[in-house]
């Protein structure tokens, strides 16, 4: 049942009561249908439906989140996922309808990042979503409907304390949005641009050969930034997020971030990482903690002393050569950044993680540094000049 107004336990710290959220026009477009969410769970519920929302209109597919904190940890359409990707996501044994594989790309973006994640998703909730989302480490979860057997099988999650919320897909809030701090109320017009291919036209670089698979994937990019805590950067591949900065002060760390993340998606998926020896009985969990710790340049040895409980024999850790020469097949990259580059540092960086395509929004006075680099590069980028600063 909708309500006007929800009581929660404690705002974003367990000290800051009282706490809730309500509607100051009628009743709130969601409803909770098993749990307690708290303040932070429904900060993420909201942003990250906006973003699945956002993505199934543009790209007419259905689209998954996993956030943290509020901003993604990765998102993902509902395309068929090649047998090296089900492997690395640890899906190979299932069958995956459309949203199904939306999720497993959502979540295969950071599987660390998105530990004890926020789900969202853009179409009614079925049974192969559900199971899959069974197996993972979760929240809670958004999504505007769910089947009989997907809300039984979810519910079982957490000991039965498993937060579902059903939105109203319908739901159109106010054209200002509020909000109030320190006793001051902040307003200004809601963000309702949904980025899209208007905003791919200006391609400012000699390669202007711009594929529909990367406009897809510059799309995906732009609507995740919307949500992202800026400075953010998004790199994409196959409809997907493979790597996401979020929140840096500086543009070119984001770049970083998100670039090493790219490089640990790509990187999973060498046959040494697939086929590492685990035992039998170790959750998805130890996995991934394992594969991080195989793959990090700077495990320590205290780190790997637990190796022996997840793996039948101690595998032997790839060279950085090894990784570089598995990292030179990354290609056809997609790369957004929510604010424009205000140094050909970014471009260099991206380059290492096989970015082709590019969107930024230009505006600095050092563009044409921006661009050269990218020619040099054979890139194409389009200036969007539009900023999607999210705060």
């Amino acid at each position: 049942m909708k309500q006007k107004e929800i009581i929660l336990k404690y705002g974003i710290n367990p000290y800051q009561k009282p706490s809730r959220i309500y509607s100051e026009t009628g009743q709130l477009p969601i409803e909770v249908l098993n749990g307690n969410p708290g303040y932070i769970n429904f900060m993420d519920a909201i942003n990250s439906w906006q973003l699945v929302k956002e993505l199934k209109i543009a790209l007419k597919l259905p689209a998954a989140a996993s956030f943290k904190h509020v901003s993604p940890a990765g998102s993902g359409l509902g395309l068929p996922l090649d047998e090296n990707l089900k492997k690395a996501y640890f899906v190979e044994n299932m069958e995956l309808s459309p949203l199904a594989a939306a999720y497993a790309r959502a979540r295969g973006a950071d599987r660390i990042s998105s530990f004890g994640d926020w789900i969202a998703l853009s179409d009614k909730v079925d049974e192969s979503t559900a199971l899959l989302i069974k197996k993972e480490v979760s929240d809670g979860i958004i999504a505007p409907d769910y089947s009989v057997e997907a809300l039984k099988i979810l519910k079982e999650k957490r000991k039965g304390s498993f937060n579902i919320i059903k939105i109203d897909p319908d739901y159109e809030p106010d054209a200002l949005d509020s909000r109030k701090m320190y006793g001051i109320v902040f307003e200004q017009h809601r963000n309702n641009l949904i980025p899209n291919t208007d905003l791919l036209h200006n391609i400012v670089t000699e390669n202007k050969n711009l594929p529909d698979e990367a406009v897809r994937d510059l799309i995906v990019s732009m609507i995740t930034l919307k949500y992202t805590q800026s400075n953010s950067v998004c790199y994409a591949l196959n409809g997907q997020v493979i790597g996401c900065g979020a929140g840096q002060q500086s543009r070119i760390h984001c770049t970083r971030l998100a670039g090493e993340k790219a490089d640990l998606w790509f990187l999973r998926q060498h046959p040494a990482v697939v086929n590492l020896p685990f035992k039998g009985g170790v959750s998805r969990t130890e996995k991934d903690i394992s594969i991080d710790q195989f793959l990090g340049n700077n495990t320590t040895a205290e780190e790997m002393k637990g190796w022996g409980d997840v793996f039948v024999n101690i595998p032997k850790r790839l060279t950085q050569e090894e990784k570089n020469d598995w990292l030179k097949n990354l290609d056809g990259v997609s790369f957004g950044s929510d604010a424009f580059f205000p140094q050909r540092d970014n471009i260099d960086r991206a380059q290492k993680s096989g970015v082709k395509y590019i969107v930024q929004p230009g505006g600095s006075i050092r563009d044409y540094k921006v661009i050269n680099a990218c020619n040099e590069y054979g890139m194409v980028m389009a200036f969007s000049n539009t900023r999607l600063f999210h705060h």
